[in-house]
């Protein structure tokens, strides 16, 4: 395996997690190689991915009774996410990219999650509580699950893969990123129809768009950083450099937090607290820690985002071109 070939697999060094890049995405391109030796397509390995993440909150949920169930779930996640990466890789290897990749690679991590925490609420509800023995999880568990994966995690996961793609869009334009609006998108939504060939084509818009609106309400001195770019430039390639590089000064550090918010860290801590037979930790840590890390990215990030609107305005940007 050449570090050419892997490298042409990845979407950036910056925003790549170091588990990904020597870990992850290796194993993910020797089965996108495998995968494409036999010509399947990417989107069966990512419902090949769903069908390992939901096996593996089943095993962690027989965990109360076997032990060994925990460690088969880790090791069924750890695959899981390995074809989530293997698709991806597999789709830019072979030029294979599809709306309905998109849909169901959003989608294979939500089954993953959603089957996970039924699995520790399911697995939980009859326990005693960890800090007294004479009270029992009963509804507790289901109403702290739903708001760490509805709320938190949602709101978590939205805003870092969102700063992941500004940062690819000043990295690498247009083409290089995914970085959408809901307007242009509920756009697109309205000039199709349901009973037509394309009504999946609809469907995905309805969600996306939906999506990609709690991303922006997330980030309103970035929204507003846009549309002052957006009135300047058709696109980042015609932004001045310098411009470009400051972006990425202020958002690299960025990266590290956003990338702590999306699998890794969030797998490796559910492995901890499966391992240590105390899976109600999981969401605990997301609630408290994830939570700070959040607040914290959120608020740099718009600072940065103020901080370069100012500088824009004023014409910082054309006085240093000139």
């Amino acid at each position: 395996m050449s570090t050419t070939t892997l490298q042409s697999t990845l979407k950036s060094r910056d925003t790549e997690e170091w588990l990904d890049i020597y870990f992850t995405r290796p194993l993910g391109l020797l089965w996108a190689r495998l995968f494409d030796h036999f010509g399947i397509h990417p989107n069966v390995v990512t419902v090949l991915s769903i069908l390992l993440g939901i096996g593996a909150a089943w095993m962690m949920y027989l965990g109360e009774a076997h032990y060994w169930c925990n460690i088969a779930g880790i090791l069924l996640l750890v695959w899981a996410n390995i074809y989530d990466s293997c698709d991806g890789q597999l789709a830019r290897m072979t030029g294979k990219k599809t709306r309905w990749g998109r849909i169901l690679d959003g989608f294979a991590g939500d089954v993953w999650f959603f089957c996970i925490y039924f699995a520790i609420c399911w697995r939980l509800q009859d326990e005693p509580l960890p800090f007294c023995p004479s009270h029992h999880w009963g509804i507790g568990i289901w109403l702290l699950c739903a708001f760490s994966g509805l709320v938190l995690h949602a709101k978590q996961c939205q805003l870092a893969d969102y700063y992941r793609n500004i940062h690819l869009y000043f990295l690498k334009g247009k083409s290089g990123s995914e970085l959408d609006t809901s307007a242009a998108l509920r756009q697109e939504f309205r000039t199709l129809r349901w009973r037509s060939s394309d009504w999946h084509v609809k469907l995905y818009l309805y969600f996306y768009a939906n999506y990609t609106a709690a991303q922006e309400a997330q980030t309103p001195a970035w929204q507003r950083l846009r549309q002052a770019l957006s009135a300047r430039y058709a696109d980042a390639a015609e932004m001045p450099q310098a411009l470009r590089d400051d972006f990425r000064r202020g958002s690299l550090p960025m990266m590290k937090w956003a990338n702590i918010l999306t699998f890794n860290t969030r797998a490796i801590a559910l492995y901890v607290a499966l391992l240590m037979d105390e899976p109600w930790l999981y969401p605990a840590f997301e609630c408290l820690v994830l939570t700070v890390i959040w607040w914290y990215m959120r608020r740099k990030h718009e600072a940065h985002c103020t901080h370069l609107l100012s500088a824009v305005e004023t014409g910082h940007y054309q006085a240093t071109q000139s």
